[in-house]
């Protein structure tokens, strides 16, 4: 999953490369405000904390747009016979360009060149949004994990499945 590539899109281009710390730090402030880690209360420190660890597993990259710092990705490269989307936030200013789809078109592309079977994501109950956005591209509802995060929250486990046999 360290393969970097860059993705075209109508926004123009987007790359994924390793986080920095100077980008987890801005990032952790600009996510904290929005949903869903504002529901949760995540602070920026606890964001910026989670993305500049370094886990050979679970590597965090930077999604980059035309060379602006627009999101993060990371990806736990071992779980359930296939990688698990553990993390993916698109700045507000990004949105709706495209990147999101290409994060997850570079996401499956390394996953099926690893012949993996399946890739995995979750997404909160409330976050209608990012639920149809995975749905639409082909992930599927497979279970709800209540109180995972916090207690009257479901988490939504969903599956996108990439080898049959």
């Amino acid at each position: 999953m360290a393969e970097m590539r860059s993705e075209s899109v109508s926004a123009g281009t987007v790359s994924f490369r390793p986080m920095t710390a100077e980008s987890a730090e801005h990032l952790g402030e600009a996510l904290a405000v929005i949903d869903p880690w504002a529901h949760y209360d995540y602070t920026p420190e606890m964001l910026s904390e989670f993305l500049s660890a370094k886990e050979e597993d679970a590597p965090r990259f930077e999604i980059v747009s035309d060379e602006a710092l627009a999101g993060a990705i990371s990806v736990r490269r071992t779980w359930l016979r296939g990688p698990y989307l553990q993390f993916l936030a698109i700045l507000p200013a990004f949105q709706k360009c495209g990147i999101g789809g290409a994060a997850l078109s570079w996401f499956e592309a390394r996953a099926r060149h690893d012949k993996a079977r399946n890739i995995w994501v979750v997404a909160s109950d409330f976050n209608r949004d990012a639920l149809a956005f995975y749905e639409r591209f082909g992930f599927v509802q497979v279970a709800n994990l209540d109180g995972l995060v916090a207690e009257g929250v479901g988490e939504i486990l969903l599956r996108k499945r990439l080898l049959t046999r």
